[in-house]
Protein backbone atom coordinates (compact mmCIF):
# COMPACT_ATOMS: atom_id res chain seq x y z
CA UNK A 1 0.00 0.00 0.00
CA UNK A 2 1.01 3.36 -1.13
CA UNK A 3 0.82 6.41 1.74
CA UNK A 4 0.42 9.50 -0.62
CA UNK A 5 0.33 13.04 0.49
CA UNK A 6 -3.00 13.09 -0.47
CA UNK A 7 -3.46 10.04 2.15
CA UNK A 8 -1.72 11.64 4.66
CA UNK A 9 -3.08 14.93 4.62
CA UNK A 10 -6.95 13.25 5.26
CA UNK A 11 -5.85 11.23 7.85
CA UNK A 12 -4.39 14.11 9.87
CA UNK A 13 -7.73 16.29 8.97
CA UNK A 14 -10.00 13.86 10.67
CA UNK A 15 -7.61 13.31 13.39
CA UNK A 16 -7.55 16.45 14.00
CA UNK A 17 -11.18 17.44 13.33
CA UNK A 18 -11.66 14.86 15.70
CA UNK A 19 -9.35 16.15 18.51
CA UNK A 20 -11.73 19.51 17.90
CA UNK A 21 -14.90 17.59 19.24
CA UNK A 22 -16.22 17.41 15.92
CA UNK A 23 -17.96 14.38 14.43
CA UNK A 24 -16.06 13.71 11.03
CA UNK A 25 -18.19 13.40 8.10
CA UNK A 26 -17.70 13.76 4.31
CA UNK A 27 -18.55 17.77 4.52
CA UNK A 28 -16.09 18.33 7.17
CA UNK A 29 -13.16 17.07 5.34
CA UNK A 30 -14.50 19.45 2.10
CA UNK A 31 -14.46 22.19 4.93
CA UNK A 32 -10.90 21.13 6.45
CA UNK A 33 -8.86 20.30 3.34
CA UNK A 34 -10.71 23.09 1.15
CA UNK A 35 -11.73 20.55 -1.61
CA UNK A 36 -14.48 19.20 -3.38
CA UNK A 37 -17.00 16.61 -2.45
CA UNK A 38 -16.31 14.72 -5.36
CA UNK A 39 -12.73 15.02 -4.39
CA UNK A 40 -13.72 14.18 -1.15
CA UNK A 41 -15.55 11.10 -2.22
CA UNK A 42 -12.55 9.53 -4.13
CA UNK A 43 -10.52 10.10 -1.44
CA UNK A 44 -12.56 7.98 1.06
CA UNK A 45 -13.05 5.26 -1.49
CA UNK A 46 -8.99 4.91 -1.27
CA UNK A 47 -8.46 4.90 2.13
CA UNK A 48 -11.69 2.21 3.14
CA UNK A 49 -10.18 0.04 0.09
CA UNK A 50 -6.44 0.44 2.37
CA UNK A 51 -8.41 -0.61 5.52
CA UNK A 52 -7.30 3.15 7.14
CA UNK A 53 -10.55 4.14 7.70
CA UNK A 54 -14.26 2.98 8.71
CA UNK A 55 -17.62 4.99 7.68
CA UNK A 56 -20.44 4.08 10.37
CA UNK A 57 -24.08 3.51 9.31
CA UNK A 58 -24.76 7.30 10.22
CA UNK A 59 -21.87 8.67 7.95
CA UNK A 60 -19.44 9.42 10.40
CA UNK A 61 -15.51 8.69 9.30
CA UNK A 62 -13.35 6.64 11.66
CA UNK A 63 -9.72 6.09 11.61
CA UNK A 64 -8.95 2.74 11.67
CA UNK A 65 -5.35 1.54 14.35
CA UNK A 66 -3.46 1.39 11.23
CA UNK A 67 -4.98 4.99 10.17
CA UNK A 68 -4.59 6.69 13.45
CA UNK A 69 -0.69 5.57 13.48
CA UNK A 70 -0.17 7.24 9.99
CA UNK A 71 -1.97 10.20 11.67
CA UNK A 72 -0.08 10.21 14.64
CA UNK A 73 3.11 10.02 12.84
CA UNK A 74 2.42 12.93 10.54
CA UNK A 75 0.98 15.00 13.36
CA UNK A 76 4.31 14.16 15.28
CA UNK A 77 6.46 15.65 12.79
CA UNK A 78 4.57 18.61 12.03
CA UNK A 79 4.64 19.64 16.05
CA UNK A 80 8.75 19.12 15.66
CA UNK A 81 9.06 20.92 12.52
CA UNK A 82 7.14 24.21 14.05
CA UNK A 83 9.18 23.87 17.27
CA UNK A 84 12.13 24.12 14.82
CA UNK A 85 11.41 26.68 13.35
CA UNK A 86 10.77 29.13 16.29
CA UNK A 87 13.15 27.97 18.26
CA UNK A 88 15.98 27.44 16.13
CA UNK A 89 15.15 29.57 13.37
CA UNK A 90 13.24 32.03 14.93
CA UNK A 91 10.17 32.42 13.28
CA UNK A 92 7.00 33.96 14.61
CA UNK A 93 5.06 31.61 16.02
CA UNK A 94 1.66 32.54 13.93
CA UNK A 95 3.38 31.50 10.75
CA UNK A 96 5.15 28.07 11.40
CA UNK A 97 1.92 26.35 10.98
CA UNK A 98 1.53 26.60 7.02
CA UNK A 99 5.52 26.10 6.99
CA UNK A 100 4.89 22.80 8.80
CA UNK A 101 2.25 21.75 6.68
CA UNK A 102 4.36 21.81 3.64
CA UNK A 103 7.24 20.18 5.22
CA UNK A 104 5.76 17.48 7.06
CA UNK A 105 5.52 15.34 4.25
CA UNK A 106 9.01 15.45 3.77
CA UNK A 107 10.74 14.51 6.98
CA UNK A 108 12.34 10.95 7.27
CA UNK A 109 12.39 8.56 10.31
CA UNK A 110 16.56 9.31 10.66
CA UNK A 111 15.83 13.58 10.71
CA UNK A 112 12.57 12.84 12.65
CA UNK A 113 15.04 11.66 15.27
CA UNK A 114 18.19 14.12 14.87
CA UNK A 115 15.10 16.76 15.57
CA UNK A 116 13.55 15.20 18.90
CA UNK A 117 17.76 14.97 19.89
CA UNK A 118 17.95 18.66 19.54
CA UNK A 119 14.31 19.61 20.48
CA UNK A 120 13.31 17.48 23.50
CA UNK A 121 10.24 15.79 24.02
CA UNK A 122 8.24 18.79 24.71
CA UNK A 123 4.60 18.29 24.66
CA UNK A 124 3.14 21.79 23.54
CA UNK A 125 3.88 23.06 20.03
CA UNK A 126 4.36 26.96 19.82
CA UNK A 127 0.27 27.40 19.66
CA UNK A 128 0.16 25.97 23.08
CA UNK A 129 -1.20 22.74 21.55
CA UNK A 130 0.12 19.27 23.03
CA UNK A 131 1.22 16.36 21.01
CA UNK A 132 -1.76 14.57 21.71
CA UNK A 133 -4.27 16.22 20.16
CA UNK A 134 -6.24 17.58 23.20
CA UNK A 135 -9.90 16.99 22.81
CA UNK A 136 -12.18 20.38 23.91
CA UNK A 137 -12.92 17.74 27.05
CA UNK A 138 -9.47 17.21 27.71
CA UNK A 139 -9.00 20.92 28.27
CA UNK A 140 -11.73 21.64 30.01
CA UNK A 141 -10.42 18.97 32.52
CA UNK A 142 -7.13 20.71 33.24
CA UNK A 143 -9.17 24.00 33.77
CA UNK A 144 -9.13 25.80 30.77
CA UNK A 145 -11.14 27.82 28.95
CA UNK A 146 -12.20 29.60 26.01
CA UNK A 147 -11.69 32.98 25.98
CA UNK A 148 -15.33 33.18 25.38
CA UNK A 149 -16.56 31.75 28.74
CA UNK A 150 -14.92 33.88 31.24
CA UNK A 151 -16.39 35.92 33.09
CA UNK A 152 -15.95 39.69 34.01
CA UNK A 153 -13.00 39.79 36.44
CA UNK A 154 -11.23 36.58 35.58
CA UNK A 155 -7.60 37.03 35.43
CA UNK A 156 -6.03 33.87 33.20
CA UNK A 157 -2.89 33.15 30.87
CA UNK A 158 -3.07 32.32 27.14
CA UNK A 159 -2.72 28.47 26.88
CA UNK A 160 -3.52 27.66 23.17
CA UNK A 161 -4.50 28.80 20.44
CA UNK A 162 -6.55 27.31 17.18
CA UNK A 163 -3.59 27.31 15.09
CA UNK A 164 -5.35 26.16 11.68
CA UNK A 165 -6.25 29.44 10.72
CA UNK A 166 -3.02 31.87 9.87
CA UNK A 167 -5.43 35.06 9.55
CA UNK A 168 -6.73 34.63 13.14
CA UNK A 169 -3.43 33.49 14.49
CA UNK A 170 -1.44 36.96 12.96
CA UNK A 171 -4.79 39.22 13.87
CA UNK A 172 -4.51 37.41 17.54
CA UNK A 173 -0.47 38.51 17.49
CA UNK A 174 -1.59 41.74 16.50
CA UNK A 175 -3.76 42.37 19.98
CA UNK A 176 -1.02 40.52 21.94
CA UNK A 177 -3.03 37.35 22.52
CA UNK A 178 -0.60 34.60 22.23
CA UNK A 179 0.25 31.44 24.28
CA UNK A 180 1.54 32.64 27.55
CA UNK A 181 0.01 36.29 27.62
CA UNK A 182 -1.88 37.57 30.66
CA UNK A 183 -4.42 38.94 30.56
CA UNK A 184 -8.48 40.09 32.71
CA UNK A 185 -11.42 39.85 31.31
CA UNK A 186 -13.13 43.32 31.51
CA UNK A 187 -16.71 42.56 30.56
CA UNK A 188 -18.17 39.45 28.47
CA UNK A 189 -20.58 41.44 25.91
CA UNK A 190 -24.49 40.87 24.90
CA UNK A 191 -23.19 41.77 21.49
CA UNK A 192 -21.41 38.42 21.64
CA UNK A 193 -17.44 40.37 21.78
CA UNK A 194 -15.37 40.36 24.87
CA UNK A 195 -13.55 43.01 26.17
CA UNK A 196 -10.15 42.12 27.59
CA UNK A 197 -7.62 43.81 29.74
CA UNK A 198 -3.93 43.42 27.85
CA UNK A 199 -0.71 45.20 29.61
CA UNK A 200 -3.35 47.93 30.31
CA UNK A 201 -5.04 48.42 26.86
CA UNK A 202 -8.81 47.48 26.32
CA UNK A 203 -9.24 45.08 23.71
CA UNK A 204 -12.13 44.05 22.01
CA UNK A 205 -12.56 40.78 20.52
CA UNK A 206 -15.62 38.92 19.14
CA UNK A 207 -16.61 35.84 20.16
CA UNK A 208 -15.65 33.36 17.42
CA UNK A 209 -12.54 34.60 17.75
CA UNK A 210 -12.55 34.47 21.60
CA UNK A 211 -13.90 30.75 21.23
CA UNK A 212 -10.73 29.77 19.63
CA UNK A 213 -8.39 30.65 22.52
CA UNK A 214 -7.98 28.57 25.84
CA UNK A 215 -6.69 29.96 29.04
CA UNK A 216 -6.06 29.14 32.56
CA UNK A 217 -6.31 30.99 36.19
CA UNK A 218 -3.13 32.80 36.83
Amino acid sequence: MKITISKENYLKAIAEAQSEGEVVIAATLARWLKVSAPAVTMAMRRLKRDKLIRVDDEGAIHLTAEGREIAQRLIRRHHLIERMLTEVFGMDWYKVHDEAEQLEHAVSAEFEKKLLEKLGDSEQCPHGNRLGLDSPKDRRRMGWRPLSELTAGAEVEVKSAFERDRELLEYLNSLGIRPGAELRMVSNNVDQTVTLDIGGRHVPLGHAAASKVWAAPR
